[in-house]
Parts: structure tokens; sequence; C-alpha cells
């Protein structure tokens, strides 16, 4: 009998599905690894016997050949021990927490820009007295700047340069990372819609 104990009875190993459910796993892992840029590919703990393997299935364009070549890699990566799989499952899982940190990070700021040009002096009272550091004329010369350039239509320096400034603040002082009860405030207003 296929796959079973002969004196007990029990299954040995892993059932068919469970195969084709690993199979399925370690393909999906190679589509993300040839989904990556080179400087992403070199910092993840990848064997180099399956380097080419990523870049030929790059290189090809054609639907059915790329899916066949991913496949073809599927199987190289089967060979590979578990821990090995593992570790790269655990360094591209690592650098798709920090992207969406970094997202959730820039989104932050670009809600406080929008505060700002929105509120005025009420949101901006509320960042300084929560980053007393800041520069309390410089953000308001480019807040009313931007208002300004949003109205005339004109090209939105000012806009960007209020941006890069929140964003040095937040990196600075930590409104990146949520240390704030600004953000704290900012969910529980939403939350009230």
């Amino acid at each position: 009998m296929r796959g079973r104990d002969e004196e007990t009875g029990e299954f040995r190993g892993a059932s068919r599905s469970q195969q084709r459910r690993e199979a399925l796993e370690i393909f999906d892992l190679g589509e993300k690894l040839v989904a990556l840029t080179p400087a992403q590919l070199a910092k993840l703990p990848v064997p180099e016997s399956l380097i080419p393997h990523i870049e030929e299935s790059k290189r090809i364009t054609s639907h059915i050949a790329h899916k066949r070549q991913l496949a073809f890699l599927a199987k190289h990566m089967r060979r590979e021990d578990d821990e090995t799989l593992a570790a790269i499952r655990d360094a591209l899982d690592a650098n798709s927490d920090t992207a969406r940190r970094e997202v959730a990070a820039i989104h932050r700021v670009e809600r406080w820009r929008e505060r700002l040009l929105a509120e005025g002096d009420v949101a901006l009272a509320e960042l300084l007295e929560a980053y007393p550091a800041a520069d309390r004329q410089q953000l308001r010369q480019l807040v009313r700047n931007a208002i300004h350039e949003r109205a005339k239509n004109k090209p939105p320096r000012a806009y960007r340069e209020l941006f890069q400034v929140l964003r040095e603040l937040s990196q600075e002082q930590g409104l990146e990372s949520g240390d704030s009860g600004l953000d704290d405030e900012e969910s529980a207003s939403e939350g009230d819609e």
C-alpha cells in the first residue's frame, strides 16, 4: 500500500494533497523571488545555485515559457533544504514588513500635510505642541505658500517642501514611529465618522 506503514496501517509522510500544497508554496516563493530587483535579491539568503534560474525567469517574457521556467525554478528550490527556504521566506516577510512600515510613515506625513493645509493654525498648534523643536515660522510660511500655489494653479513647490520638512521632523522626533498621541487622535476621529 502506497504511503502506509504495513504494520500499523498509518500513513507515512505527507499526503499527495499536502505535497501539492507544498509545491505550490515553493512555486509562489519562486514567483516572489523573480519579482525582486537585483539589489533586493542580493540581500536575501538565496543559494548561488538558484540565482541563474531566477535571472533566466526574469529574462523570459512569453507567458507560457515564463511559467514553465518558474516551474523549473521551483523544482530546483524543492531540492534545497527546508531551513534555506524558511530563511528566504523570513527575509521576504521582513522586507515586506519594512516596506509596509515605510509606506505607512509616508501616509502619516501626507495626512499631516493635508491637515495643515485644511485646518491651518489649529493643526499647526497641535503639531507644535507634540513637537516643540519644529520651526513654527517655516511651517506657517510653507503652509501659506502651498495654499497660495494651489489657488493660483502654480507648480506645487511649497507643497513638496512642506512634505520634506514634515518628513525630516518625523524622522528626527519619531512621528513615523507612531509614538505621538497625534496618530491616536487621528485614528479616534476617523473612527467617529
